[in-house]
């Protein structure tokens, strides 16, 4: 049987998949047509349900939970692994929560529209936590992940969310740390972090999609068993990335919840769920998240 299979070309999601897609493993008589695409785009997929498995934002998975439902093999959840917010200048957090007024006197932010924000895309798990962390940076524009930095250096933005291999690349550029997203994530709420997990259509024969899991769960074992068995294809989609950052970036993201989300990883994602409900960023939920 031949399933869609829709993930990005990061370093993370290749070397979960590549045993999958390459058959190094058994596949239970499973064929995966794969579409690479940045984690956005796989958002906007998921919300047209175009494909049977995919990757997603936790954040999109909320408008998608109709559709699907989310797999306990191939994750991204961790501490230490989140969104980053930088700036060329040198700011403080605690600059993004007030506004001055002519005084010099802190008044409280309710919005701020003089400083703009690059974001990599309205619903990736990146803005969701930006959205809980500052609301009153309201001026977002939209960039593909891998632009941000540029524009903050070209000034077309005074700060930029930065997600995947640009947290080992920003310093390189002169671009400053305002704060770590993930840090506020897990100092607020003692959790590890959910950025993206594996959806499968919830139409689907529950049978059918259990053995996807199965094989998920099997790929990701045989990338941590045989690390160096994909790295061609890891490369490859990796472009110019410097070897030394795609490693890092694999070791950043593909973990124990990777392999399995566990009571702990479960307990993450709805209280992700949970968090961004109270505050009115995600719609009600009414159908049950996991598989």
């Amino acid at each position: 049987m031949k399933l869609t299979l829709g993930f990005s070309p990061c370093p993370n999601d290749t070397f979960i998949f590549d045993a999958l897609i390459h058959h190094k493993i058994d596949t239970e008589g499973l064929e995966f047509e794969v579409f690479y695409d940045d984690v956005e785009t796989l958002n906007h997929k998921a919300f047209q349900a175009r494909l049977d498995i995919t990757k997603l934002s936790f954040h999109a998975f909320a408008y998608a939970v109709k559709d699907y439902v989310l797999l306990d093999a191939g994750s991204a959840l961790g501490f230490g692994v989140g969104p980053l917010l930088i700036s060329k200048k040198d700011l403080a957090a605690s600059d993004l929560q007030e506004v001055r007024s002519p005084s010099h006197n802190p008044q409280p932010a309710t919005h701020n529209p003089q400083l703009r924000v690059g974001i990599p895309g309205k619903f990736t798990t990146a803005n969701f936590l930006l959205s809980l962390a500052f609301p009153n940076l309201t001026n977002k524009t939209e960039f593909v992940f891998s632009d941000i930095e540029d524009a903050l250096l070209r000034d077309e933005i005074d700060l930029g969310l930065i997600i995947h291999e640009n947290r080992f690349t920003y310093q390189n550029k002169g671009l400053k740390k305002i704060i770590d997203l993930g840090s506020y994530w897990e100092e607020t709420t003692g959790c590890a972090i959910p950025l993206g997990g594996i959806v499968i259509k919830r139409d689907l024969p529950d049978d059918l999609k259990h053995r996807v899991n199965r094989v998920l769960r099997k790929s990701v074992e045989y990338a941590f068993e045989n690390p160096s068995s994909g790295i061609d294809f890891i490369r490859k989609h990796a472009q110019a990335m410097d070897e030394e950052v795609m490693y890092k970036h694999i070791e950043l993201y593909v973990n124990k919840y990777s392999v399995n989300l566990g009571p702990e990883g479960r307990k993450a994602v709805r209280l992700l769920f949970d968090t961004a409900l109270s505050k009115g960023i995600i719609p009600q939920i009414d159908e049950g998240i996991f598989l």
